[in-house]
């Protein structure tokens, strides 16, 4: 086993927004084993998976590509990306191989191996999963997967361990393109390879997956570089102005956790509880003892999304006070009129009222909503399989606040007023259908892996 291994992270979501150079190649200098990032996140909602999109403009995954690829070139070393474009689909994974290969060609890069690993799943292989009695089991609460959930989904991705990136490794891979995988994967594979043990290889990924996120003060799209050892990994940070602290890394270990103390990947859960954090630097916190406890069965997670209807949106300004004082009554007098016209409300389309100024953002879980704010801002949404008949129930569902019934409001006029008067379109709306894990013998049996040389000398 290696004494230590280091790892540069230039950013936590490649491409999202452009990664921060100088922080990068000063930590480039440094000379890392590897250079590693994630590229994507359930954050973003179900669309890009659901409509195989992407969240992130091509031009900035481009731009991060280009940067990590040649100072990983340069340097010799391994680089790993996981999750590609957004949602680890083929169309990602082959997305980003193509941005190696333009890379390549135009930097004209001596040859190098790839290697591209697939995750994504058929809808029909999971059905003929499901009719030779195989379970996919719901998480958070959900009931299990049936033949329905599968009707309702567009695309489905398995969320891989390392032991795949392990492989395409040991066989000789320089550039790893991953589809969906867990953030912390992508780390542990080389550090596994190294002899190092579960605990530490996937801990160390939970600390580094979003880069600077793990520092103070908060900056985004900032390099880390992580240095571990057999029992202990130091995070450093390499912007000059920021500094990893045992406040900052602990509290970015249990970032995004329903128990804070446990990270989950489909070989078992790396357990945080007794973990130790300890400033060993100006810049660097060292953090130590993670457990890993085996899964007594591997259960691998898929992640679905499908297809609700079309989205049409409108915006509302409320000033009046009058009406702000009762936009409740307002907003049900305007659902009342829609169900006259158009059929119950949540049968053949649904409508939302987003009240920014109040709780647009957490809604009834705000909790504390101001008893009367001076302004609001509404966007109005509607959903329907059919477009035009979703502009015309957006149209309405934002015209009835002009003429909501209302008690004791005697005026005729200024009690809301339109952004713009079209309505605008928005992208179609998606659901997630699949938030599940299904039991394999063999987690390898749902990636495919893809070897090529790329010789940009050619």
């Amino acid at each position: 086993m290696a004494d230590s291994f280091r790892i540069i992270c230039p950013t936590g979501h490649l491409g999202f927004t452009p990664l921060e150079k100088a922080s990068f190649l000063a930590g480039c200098a440094e000379k890392p084993d590897a250079v590693i990032a994630d590229s994507g996140s359930c954050d973003i909602g179900p669309y890009p998976l659901g409509a195989d999109g992407q969240a992130s403009p091509p031009a900035w995954q481009y731009h991060d590509v280009e940067i990590m690829l040649l100072e990983a070139r340069r340097l010799g070393v391994p680089m790993i990306i996981g999750s590609a474009s957004d949602t680890g689909t083929d169309r990602g994974v082959n997305q980003f191989v193509e941005i190696v290969r333009e890379v390549a060609k135009k930097h004209k890069l001596a040859p190098f191996k790839l290697a591209a690993l697939y995750s994504e799943q058929s809808i029909d292989s999971l059905r003929a999963y499901l009719a030779k009695g195989g379970r996919i089991e719901g998480l958070d609460g959900r009931p299990d997967a049936t033949l329905a959930t599968l009707d309702a989904t567009s695309r489905a991705v398995a969320v891989m361990d390392a032991e795949p990136i392990r492989k395409a490794l040991l066989a000789g891979a320089e550039v790893v393109i991953v589809g969906r995988c867990s953030d912390c994967a992508i780390f542990a594979a080389p550090l596994l390879n190294r002899g190092f043990g579960p605990a530490i290889s996937y801990y160390a990924g939970k600390l580094m997956e979003c880069a600077s996120f793990c520092c103070e003060p908060y900056m985004g799209k900032e390099s880390i570089m992580g240095s571990i050892t057999a029992d202990a990994v130091e995070v450093t940070a390499m912007h000059p102005g920021q500094r990893c602290t045992p406040a900052s890394l602990a509290s970015h270990a249990m970032y995004e956790r329903r128990n804070p103390f446990h990270e989950h990947v489909a070989s078992g859960l790396v357990d945080m509880t007794n973990c130790r954090y300890e400033q060993v630097g100006p810049k660097t916190t060292r953090a130590t003892g993670p457990a890993f406890v085996p899964a007594g069965k591997t259960k691998v997670k898929l992640e679905g999304a499908g297809k609700v209807g079309e989205r049409r949106l409108a915006i509302v300004g409320v000033r009046d006070p009058e009406t702000i004082g009762r936009i409740d009554r307002a907003i049900a007098w305007a659902k009342d009129r829609l169900n006259e016209r158009f059929g119950p409300i949540g049968g053949e389309y649904q409508v939302y009222y987003h009240l920014y100024g109040r709780d647009g953002v957490m809604g009834p879980l705000e909790p504390t909503p101001p008893a009367q704010p001076h302004e609001l801002g509404i966007v109005v949404e509607t959903v329907c399989k059919d477009g035009k008949r979703a502009e015309e129930i957006c149209a309405l569902a934002a015209r009835n606040l002009f003429y909501a019934r209302l008690p004791d409001v005697k005026g005729t006029a200024g009690a809301a007023a339109l952004m713009g008067d079209e309505i605008l379109v928005g992208k179609a709306g998606y659901e997630w259908t699949l938030n599940h894990v299904m039991a394999v013998d063999d987690p390898e049996s749902l990636v495919r892996t893809r070897f090529e040389t790329i010789d940009g000398t050619n």
